[in-house]
């Protein structure tokens, strides 16, 4: 199946404290992304990059959970209505980041035409903790709590005021690294999630189909990839990497099937550090995954 896809660069670095995801963008299309794209039968349009702040020039915030907060509502702000337009286009929006506090406005912009949409969240990680919870105060530790309505106020109203995803139609897969107040919180959230062992224990394949079986009465799912869900010998180049993490073959046989479900309306890609990188592999491998989330397959 044919898109017209819209690739949009968010080359955003203040969610964090480790500087180089801001170099993700650029590193995905040297990778020869959009060419790959066109190969498989797409229509993609480049959209540039989001306007990003000089990080130097910015001042952080002086409380925990405050962090270039400014910044970051600016910046995903503009995510969302860059977003939104490519999507009142029929456009596919391709977001590549950049840290994963990108996620505040590209979940905004996906569903900005007021239909509840399915979120597949992929992440070692779980992101959701709040300015009270989070040990660093680093927002990319935090996106998945904004979009539910927790959080900073310029934050939670990226786009429109309030939350915008509810608890029910969120899905995690690959965690395996969450913070103790953290842990407690996703228990009793109401999200559904399968960490690292219910991979191990059930297979990524019945993972993926209950994943897709949960927003079987839904039109689109959006789907964001953190890179360091996979295992760090697959995907070196990410600033917060954890051993014991998804396979190359079980990452894309999850995209495969996700992409088989025709479901997947949206996708980021984030957390691809360079500077961390081994001769660019997490960049290629992030392609690799795109290509097979939006239909590329063995046969």
């Amino acid at each position: 199946m044919s898109r017209q896809i819209s690739l949009i660069g968010v080359p955003m670095d203040f969610g964090q404290d480790l500087r180089g995801v801001d170099m993700g963008p650029a590193a995905v299309r040297y990778t020869g992304l959009i060419t790959r794209l066109r190969e498989l039968g797409h229509t993609v349009r480049d959209r540039g990059d989001v306007p990003i702040p000089i990080r130097d020039e910015a001042v952080p915030g002086p409380l925990a959970g405050n962090t270039y907060v400014e910044e970051i509502s600016r910046i995903c702000n503009a995510v969302y209505t860059l977003g939104r337009r490519v999507m009142e286009e029929k456009d596919f929006p391709l977001f590549v980041g950049g840290d994963h506090s990108i996620a505040v406005g590209t979940v905004a912009a996906a569903g900005a035409d007021g239909e509840a949409i399915g979120l597949i969240w992929l992440d070692a990680h779980g992101d959701f903790n709040t300015p009270d919870t989070s040990p660093s105060g680093n927002i990319h530790g935090m996106p998945l709590a904004i979009l539910m309505g927790e959080g900073h106020p310029d934050l939670v109203n990226v786009g429109r005021p309030g939350p915008k995803v509810l608890p029910e139609n969120v899905v995690m897969i690959g965690l395996r690294d969450i913070d103790p107040v953290e842990k407690k919180r996703l228990k009793t959230s109401g999200v559904t999630v399968f960490t690292m062992r219910d991979i191990d224990e059930q297979g990524i394949s019945t993972v993926a189909n209950k994943a897709v079986m949960k927003f079987a009465h839904m039109k689109r799912i959006h789907l964001t990839v953190d890179m360091d869900a996979l295992d760090p010998v697959e995907a070196p180049g990410v600033g917060t990497p954890v051993p014991g993490g998804i396979t190359y073959r079980e990452a894309h046989l999850l995209m495969e099937i996700l992409a088989d479900s025709k479901k997947v309306g949206s996708m980021d890609l984030v957390e691809i550090n360079p500077i961390l990188d081994v001769a660019n592999k997490t960049a290629k491998l992030a392609v690799e995954l795109t290509l097979s989330a939006l239909g590329k397959s063995i046969l």
